[in-house]
């Protein structure tokens, strides 16, 4: 059934996409932006600012779905940001009768050990239904497409380092997934009633460490394979200005994100599934897609 549905951080690295897909499927989509005199991609782009409680209101009218796909990584603090935002999105959506919202989360166990990053995507799971709309979570860890951040952190790492010195969260294992299964899930639970209010845990078939999808990259690319010495005294803040060293990622991104690689993020619940039928990507291929769509936006490798 066809719906109105609002895409939030539509110019996004995972909106733009998704707000694409959507369209392709027949779907009516405003795509979210604090400028959308500069919008030029799918969807009629409409002005609204999860800053800006006032602004919210009109960008939810009569809107259906609303995916939420913001987060303030790249802020000093953004736990508090990320909270307020979350909270004022979800009133706003109550008020103008939203059915319902969707969201992209993290990964990990809720065993007390969660980085701030993590416990901040966890929190706003919650702070999006406070106002009564129900949500659907999706949970992921390390998204791999052209322009995402973590990828870029990969890509960049396997470019620049012939030899990597490297904290001991490169052996952390998690479970990639690529750009366009997690587009796939995210129109598959639109028209899904029983996943109202639902949890789901979305990956590719593949648990691997960091540094294995390291070597990855760099067996594809045809480059030599990064010897890797584990420095184990290497402090997150050391690790973090490292990181911002040799990769174009700002420091508070990446002291956020080196933070968040110290958690292991695995699916242990594979029901979206069922809900969603396909097979997801694998990690290689992945890769390859992500060089591809790099290739083709004009930047080199």
């Amino acid at each position: 059934m066809l719906k109105q549905v609002l895409v939030t951080g539509a110019s996004g690295f995972v909106g733009s996409r998704l707000a694409a897909a959507l369209v392709a499927d027949g779907h009516r989509v405003r795509a979210m932006t604090r400028r959308p005199e500069d919008y030029d991609g799918a969807g009629e782009p409409v002005c609204g600012d999860v800053q800006d409680p006032v602004s919210l209101r009109a960008a939810l009218r009569d809107v259906e779905v609303a995916y939420y796909l913001v987060h303030s990584l790249g802020s000093d603090d953004f736990e508090h940001k990320d909270a307020q935002a979350a909270r004022s999105f979800g009133t706003a959506a109550a008020e103008e009768g939203v059915r319902r919202i969707v969201y992209l989360g993290g990964l990990g166990d809720d065993d007390g050990t969660l980085s701030a990053h993590l416990r901040s995507r966890r929190e706003v799971e919650g702070l999006l239904g406070e106002g009564g709309t129900p949500v659907t979570v999706l949970r992921a860890a390390v998204v791999i497409g052209h322009g995402g951040i973590s990828w870029e952190i990969t890509r960049q790492l396997v470019d620049h380092l012939p030899v990597m010195l490297a904290p001991r969260w490169v052996n952390t294992r998690t479970q990639p997934i690529a750009l366009p299964d997690v587009v796939r899930y995210l129109v598959g639970v639109l028209d899904a009633p029983e996943a109202q209010g639902a949890v789901y845990e979305i990956g590719g078939p593949e648990v691997v460490s960091y540094v294995d999808m390291l070597k990855v990259v760099a067996r594809i690319q045809n480059k030599r394979l990064l010897p890797v010495v584990i420095l184990p005294l290497l402090t997150p803040q050391l690790s973090s200005l490292w990181l911002a060293f040799v990769t174009d990622v700002d420091v508070p991104t990446a002291r956020n994100l080196v933070d968040s690689m110290t958690n292991e993020v695995v699916v242990h619940d594979d029901s979206i599934r069922t809900l969603v039928p396909g097979e997801p990507m694998g990690y290689q291929d992945a890769v390859r897609l992500a060089l591809a769509d790099r290739r083709a936006a004009g930047s080199p490798g």
